[in-house]
């Protein structure tokens, strides 16, 4: 007999996401610049507060994650009450969705704008609404003709993934203070810390009832493969949040780890400064061999080519060469290539492999 289940409205909309690639033909070991990851790891003090939970992984986790929560405020000055946390930034996003939007609503995101906004707005059956960006950078007065009665939603990402680029706090200010009352402004700060003085929204949200920002361990503190991320918003929205929030969905080996790596301040700077010194001169030397880059706020510069044909050759170039970068034609960017920054070396490889890339197509 045929069965006659239906998914939910929007469910078979979704095209699944695809992460950077991880194996190149020909490699047992590959250089991955493909998912902005910590090219130094997380901190050995995370590492040890990991190991340290191996003898406890029969006791449920802390339901309401205070120790962790107490930590991110110490370190960000924030009011523990009104953060949350979840399986990476990715479920506190999946959570505004499933609390503020669904049928009949709107959610808005811009044209190069992470993937997964999309995807967790179709997942609640609201109707994702796309706004072009000028020159890659996301334009507030595009997204404020695009606003209706049915907007329920608006993310922004600043640093933006996939282009690195961000717009000043002015902006976003006008942009919160434009907006009805019934519309959440969501500030996504996955690449916050690499922006030098940027809050990530957090000075904005304390004045406002309808600004939120999320933010995330998988970036500096090199805990990707963990999935640890929080939010930090409004008392009332952080209490609707938690009401669709699973009691154990991060392990206490998540919050041990997310703990030391966020209190280890002197290996974050120490990332933070590595990074600024290789962009810049990843960048300058790309630049200099014909592939210029826009500025990057975030861990990652995205390479410009002539053309679709151009930047999909280059990256099968550093394929063989053992290099995988990230492929961004599904963000609508299809002369580009995004390359995350490595370390010193790292950076070398990826100078030497583009300089004879360059050659060959001369």
């Amino acid at each position: 007999m045929t069965h006659q289940l239906r998914p939910q409205p929007g469910i078979m909309d979704i095209a699944l996401y695809q992460g950077g690639a991880s194996k190149a033909d020909g490699f047992d070991e590959v250089l991955k610049l493909s998912s902005n990851e910590n090219p130094f790891g997380p901190s050995p003090r995370a590492v040890a507060a990991f190991r340290d939970t191996a003898a406890t992984l029969h006791r449920y986790p802390s339901t309401d994650h205070a120790g962790l929560r107490a930590a991110i405020a110490e370190v960000h000055g924030l009011d523990p009450a009104r953060i949350i946390c979840g399986a990476g930034s990715d479920e506190v996003i999946t959570f505004l969705c499933q609390t503020y939007a669904g049928l009949g609503d709107e959610v808005i995101h811009t044209e190069h704008g992470f993937a997964m906004y999309r995807i967790s707005a179709l997942a609640a059956g609201a109707t994702p609404v796309e706004v072009a960006e000028r020159d890659r950078v996301v334009d507030v007065d595009l997204i404020l003709g695009a606003v209706t009665d049915r907007t329920r939603l608006i993310f922004i990402a600043n640093p933006a993934n996939p282009t690195g680029t961000m717009i000043p706090l002015s902006e976003v200010e006008r942009l919160a203070d434009a907006l009805p009352p019934h519309v959440l402004l969501v500030l996504d700060g996955a690449y916050a810390e690499y922006a030098p003085g940027y809050d990530g929204g957090a000075a904005l949200i304390e004045a406002r009832e309808t600004v939120v920002m999320t933010r995330t361990f998988s970036k500096l503190y090199g805990l990707g493969g963990l999935r640890i991320g929080w939010g930090y918003g409004p008392a009332h929205v952080i209490d609707a949040l938690n009401r669709v929030r699973g009691p154990f969905n991060l392990s206490q080996t998540q919050q041990d780890a997310a703990m030391a790596a966020v209190r280890d301040r002197a290996y974050a700077d120490f990332c933070l400064l590595q990074n600024a010194e290789q962009r810049a001169r990843l960048r300058g030397a790309l630049a200099q061999l014909g592939f210029p880059s826009d500025e990057s706020f975030a861990n990652f510069l995205l390479i410009h080519f002539a053309d679709q044909a151009c930047a999909e050759a280059a990256e099968a170039f550093l394929r063989a060469r053992g290099i995988l970068v990230r492929k961004v034609a599904g963000y609508k960017l299809p002369a580009h290539l995004r390359i995350t920054v490595g370390r010193p070396e790292d950076c070398d490889r990826v100078i030497a492999a583009v300089s004879d890339f360059a050659e060959v197509t001369r």
